[in-house]
């Protein structure tokens, strides 16, 4: 257990001596000014004002910023944890002298460590890595259209000149996130499940929410501040700290979760921006009415990960429902965009992409890849663009596939060079017909030792590394599947698992009308008719559809 150090919380003005209560104390005046002449979209519309916003302006000079980030100069270890408890009640007070800022939608001034600056390149570095481990929708028509939305939006928003980017990530599960700095993804997923452009505007309005109102700021900065030695004071050991280390960003930035009244916000500041570029609102209650009904049909407890934070989605559709009744008098002509959504629609990949590769039984096989290898159906199992992995039911071993530079022997002899890792055995040269080095391996972990096997398959060009692991206690139990897998990487020849392809949408019209049932029967599809109900928001399926109505099958 790492070596806590407790130190007094530094004297800060308007907090008290050893608390974290720390204020940003401006004019009130001020605030009621700008509240009046910068709120909410919805706000400016009621009152005719035009848009604007304070632009944050406090930065912390570069010294500050080395030293949160901890960029300075690299120490050694003893050095390292002497100087901070030293320095930090000092370092935290700097960082808060220089971190007030103006809230972009409230006015109001709040802590905030990271600079505009700082957030953007976070966000952009955070872009990277979820393109590069989840990949985008190869649709270039379907990610034109939801930037097209998504600018329109932003560009009326508090912060219009951040670098906005939309896209769609290549993901079945509905979900929607932001990173910060003004990077929002929305999935495959819950693009197939809503059914027109103003549900789209809903969710990218709600995620824009988050970012001009700074949540992900207000939540790192507090991260900083538990770090700085705020509050409790703690500062944990060199190796604890870096791996907390909210500067360090990356996809750990997808995991930030916000408060309800984070999220209430977001959802008000989105029904503005939606308001603002005409489209009609309640579309929104039509998207968290079909999120839930997707839990439900699924069995998920708690809600999926775009909910799993948010206030209930009864409260949500009641909020919507509100707001709506409030528009006195309503807007004319507001935009559902159905036949246009739909029509981007058409086409797109249903579910998972078998392409991509797909478990089967207690196999991984990989079409376009054209290679198999085994991987118990009982252990916990994913199948992510760059790494295939699986952990056993104890979580006691462990799976993982994935290519690497040069050839087998090289990329062996790679493996082995890390510190810590030793070769036990090399049994083979040769795997099922393919080059390969196959070889018993134990390395120091961070909690003990490790036993396990690695191969290094040389496959049409490629070649991966398959690995197979588990702690030295319990290899006993597991060191004869933990080889089947390792030893089971070979070529696919079955045709079926070959010629495999992805199921798709495919938008129809009826020719007349029929309910739900019926059309179920004239358009069949491969899924449940729960799920095709959903997909197409049909909740009362004996109700009569309207000749004309636009639908969603999936076939393939």
């Amino acid at each position: 257990m790492p070596m806590r150090h407790l130190l007094a919380a530094p004297a800060v003005p308007g907090g008290r001596q050893g608390t974290a209560t720390l204020e940003c104390r401006q004019n009130d005046a001020t605030t009621a000014t700008y509240k009046r002449h910068a709120g909410t979209k919805l706000e400016r519309q009621r009152e005719g004002t035009a848009s604007g916003g304070l632009r944050e302006e406090a930065m912390a000079t570069r010294k500050q910023q080395d030293a949160i980030r901890g960029a300075a100069a690299p120490r050694s270890r003893t050095n390292a944890r002497q100087a901070s408890g030293a320095s930090c009640g000092a370092l935290a007070f700097a960082a808060f002298a220089a971190g007030c800022a103006i809230n972009p939608v409230t006015g109001e001034r709040e802590l905030a460590l990271i600079s505009e600056e700082q957030e953007i390149a976070m966000g952009t570095e955070a872009a990277a890595q979820v393109r590069q481990s989840i990949g985008l929708v190869e649709d270039s028509a379907m990610q034109e259209y939801v930037s097209r939305v998504g600018l329109a939006l932003a560009a009326d928003s508090e912060r219009p000149d951040l670098p906005w980017s939309f896209g769609v990530v290549d993901d079945p599960t509905p979900n929607a996130f932001a990173l910060p700095g003004g990077q929002i993804f929305v999935t495959r997923g819950l693009m197939t499940l809503m059914t027109s452009e103003a549900e789209l505007a809903a969710v990218l309005g709600h995620e824009i929410g988050h970012v001009t109102a700074r949540h992900s700021v207000q939540q790192l900065s507090r991260a900083q501040i538990a770090q700085l030695g705020l509050g409790l004071g703690a500062v944990l050991s060199e190796d604890v700290a870096q791996l907390g280390n909210v500067l360090g960003t990356g996809v750990q930035l997808l995991f930030l979760r916000y408060g309800r009244d984070a999220e209430r916000q977001a959802d008000e500041l989105g029904f503005g921006y939606v308001l603002d570029e005409g489209y009609d609102p309640a579309e929104a209650a039509d998207v968290f009415r079909a999120l839930l009904e997707s839990s439900e049909l699924a069995g998920h407890s708690p809600l999926p990960s775009w909910l799993a934070s948010h206030p209930s989605e009864p409260e949500r559709i009641a909020a919507v429902e509100e707001r709506v009744a409030a528009l006195e008098p309503r807007p004319s002509a507001l935009r559902v965009g159905k036949d246009d959504y739909l029509g981007m629609l058409d086409g797109t990949t249903y579910g998972e992409d078998p392409r991509n590769g797909f478990f089967r039984g207690d196999w991984f096989y990989h079409p376009e890849l054209v290679f198999r290898f085994a991987i118990p159906e009982t252990w916990q199992r994913q199948n992510l663009p760059t790494v295939v992995q699986g952990v056993a039911p104890e979580e006691d071993a462990a799976v993982q596939l994935t290519l690497v530079q040069g050839e087998p022997v090289d990329a062996a002899r790679q493996f082995f060079a890390q510190q810590n890792v030793a070769e036990v055995a090399s049994s083979r040269d040769e795997l099922n017909g393919l080059p390969a080095v196959v070889s018993r391996f134990r390395a120091q972990g961070q909690n003990g030792i490790v036993d396990g096997f690695v191969a290094h398959v040389s496959h049409r060009g490629a070649t991966y590394r398959l690995v197979a692991y588990a702690p030295d206690a319990r290899f006993a139990a597991h060191g004869e599947l933990l080889e089947s897998m390792v030893t089971s990487f070979s070529r696919v020849s079955d045709r079926d698992v070959l010629n495999v392809g992805p199921r798709r949408v495919e938008i129809v019209e009826l020719p007349r009308a029929m309910t739900f049932a019926e059309f179920t029967r004239q358009y069949p599809s491969p899924i449940a008719a729960e799920e095709l109900a959903l997909i197409n928001q049909v909740y009362e399926t004996d109700e009569t559809i309207p000749a004309g109505t636009a639908m969603k099958r999936v076939v393939g």
